[in-house]
């Protein structure tokens, strides 16, 4: 799972999170990730309209060789349903020993939210090495900067109030992927999204 991670987010520190927007603009801000070099989509799946909204992107994602995860993953169930919709990897905003472990057995890279040093250590004596960190804004740049002495091996995903005038902060701090959603509508933060990835 370390190394599909390693590959799936080698290209691009953004992250696109369309959460409860609907098939047509789900699909048209992924295209908008896409074509900016956002390889990393996620449809939080929440309500049938997401997981219509899911499939819809999946597709989307396959013609253009890209790989689409599912969000807000709560349950064993919804774990099922996201990969039943073809959703390629899986994030939850809390750890669930549960649906974790569902996950590593049916093969799907998972993401876990985690807020706290205990979360972490959890998470890693699960074999997990990437987590996802929300929610970030709340938890601030220096919490990274913190969290990576004693846990230099965790690689983070930063989600949660995330933007194009604060991601470079989350970045610096040594986030891996920060994720950004209505930034995706916004053609000045665009802008400021392209320069960024211009960048790394």
């Amino acid at each position: 799972m370390t190394d599909w991670f390693e590959e799936t987010f080698a290209q691009a520190p953004l992250m696109a999170i369309l959460r409860g927007m609907g098939v047509e603009r789900s699909v048209a801000l992924s295209t908008t990730a896409w074509d900016l070099g956002i390889d990393a989509v996620e449809v939080p799946l929440q309500t049938a309209a997401d997981d219509e909204a899911l499939r819809a992107v999946v597709r989307l994602g396959e013609e253009r060789g890209k790989v689409v995860g599912a969000g807000t993953i709560l349950t064993v169930e919804q774990l099922d349903a996201a990969a039943a919709a073809g959703a390629r990897y899986v994030v939850s905003p809390g750890l669930d020993p549960a649906v974790v472990r569902a996950a590593q057995e049916r093969g799907i890279p998972i993401l876990p939210g985690v807020a706290t040093p205990s979360e972490v250590q959890a998470a890693l004596a699960l074999g997990l090495t990437w987590l996802k960190a929300f929610p970030a804004t709340w938890l601030g740049p220096g919490w990274f900067a913190h969290i990576r002495g004693p846990f230099p091996q965790v690689r983070f995903v930063a989600t949660g109030g995330l933007n194009a005038a604060n991601v470079g902060d989350y970045l610096a701090a040594g986030v891996r992927v920060a994720a950004v959603g209505s930034a995706l509508e916004d053609p000045a933060q665009l802008e400021l999204m392209a320069q960024l990835l211009a960048r790394r």
